[in-house]
């Protein structure tokens, strides 16, 4: 593994929810953007094992920056829509993917159309040179 200083984690929180529902939201996203990650991207990800004193290992950190913003549900459909034009690794998780089973939430996002969908956080793994123009706008999530 070697470490980077050229790409950076950055996930995009809905502001309007609640710190369980955002939480999770991220959750979910960062797990994602990691399951789809080619292994090349995956090393630039920069995950390393933290040792304590006592010897034990803290596994699979990454050395690297996860900044967490906050955003309009529009803003953040206009950063997944940049996101594709720029070709940024990115995941999102919408309120269609919560409650229920996964097989109704799968039906739920399938009948909703991108212009009702209501983000609750998109997460993306690039190069800051390309990231920190895209997401200059939003504020830190608090």
């Amino acid at each position: 593994m070697v470490y980077n200083e050229t790409h950076k984690f950055v996930a995009v929180v809905n502001k309007n929810l609640e710190i369980g529902k955002a939480l999770n939201a991220i959750a979910h996203s960062c797990a994602g953007l990691v399951g789809i990650a080619p292994e090349g991207i995956k090393e630039k990800m920069s995950f390393i094992d933290f040792e304590d004193k006592d010897g034990l290992l803290h596994k699979s950190i990454s050395g690297l920056s996860l900044i967490v913003l906050r955003g309009k549900n529009n803003e953040i459909k206009g950063l997944r829509q940049n996101f594709i034009d720029n070709h940024v690794l990115f995941t999102d998780f919408t309120e269609t993917m919560t409650k229920d089973t996964y097989k109704e939430q799968l039906d739920k996002t399938k009948q909703t159309s991108n212009e009702d969908m209501n983000y609750f956080c998109i997460t993306a793994f690039g190069e800051k040179e390309i990231l920190d123009p895209l997401t200059r706008k939003f504020s830190l999530w608090h």
